[in-house]
């Protein structure tokens, strides 16, 4: 699974020209989903190996509280928190605008409630879904988010939000077919988030 998150961590592509170090994007985006909340990570796979995945959280601003409590600490020497000015650990006399794209991911590492904003409040389970490019356009896709959403709803929780940057065209389509809508949020930054209930997931 950390695999397929390097492997489609730029836009829905490979991600390992920004982000050399493997480890990265899989410890934001991935691996607190599966230590903290293993019952909402469902993984396909295609001759024993992993192709795709979705997984998330049921509450999004419980899952904050945990991961700042029981994820971020395993990380503070290995990725220090890149600030600006002489001796930061994004370097010296480094400000936000001279990150790398490393140090942009860093600091969202260090910041997990970004993922808290009230317009998204009655949407309060959010979730990744990720599939490698060679197995898209099968089905796959729509089967994992469909198992996602009913693992939601069975679990009592009524709607559920994600983040997708604005430019991937082929990723809001896929959205868009699944009956996901914008959800209006004052400062999106470069992402435009979704959400939609989670009753009626057929296959």
């Amino acid at each position: 699974m950390y695999d397929v998150c390097v492997r489609t961590g730029h836009e829905g592509g490979d991600s390992r020209d920004l982000y050399p170090d493997p480890e990265l994007l899989p410890s934001i985006f991935a691996g607190p989903y599966l230590r903290l909340e293993p019952e909402l990570a469902f993984v396909v796979e295609d001759g024993g190996r992993a192709v795709g995945y979705v997984l998330g959280t049921a509450d999004t601003a419980r899952f904050v509280e945990r991961y700042r409590a029981e994820w971020l600490p395993r990380f503070a020497d290995r990725y220090p928190a890149p600030t600006s000015g002489p001796g930061s650990g994004a370097g010296p006399a480094s400000t936000p605008a001279t990150w790398t794209p490393h140090d942009e991911m860093v600091a969202l590492m260090h910041h997990p409630e970004r993922m808290v904003l009230p317009e998204l409040a009655g949407h309060p389970a959010h979730l990744h879904i990720d599939l490698l490019p060679s197995h898209q356009r099968s089905g796959l896709g729509r089967a994992l988010m469909h198992r996602f959403l009913r693992a939601l709803a069975d679990a009592g929780v009524p709607r559920v939000h994600l983040g997708m940057v604005t430019a991937n065209a082929a990723a809001r389509a896929f959205y868009d077919r699944l009956g996901f809508h914008v959800l209006p949020v004052a400062d999106p930054g470069p992402l435009t988030y979704l959400g939609r209930s989670t009753g009626a997931a057929e296959e």
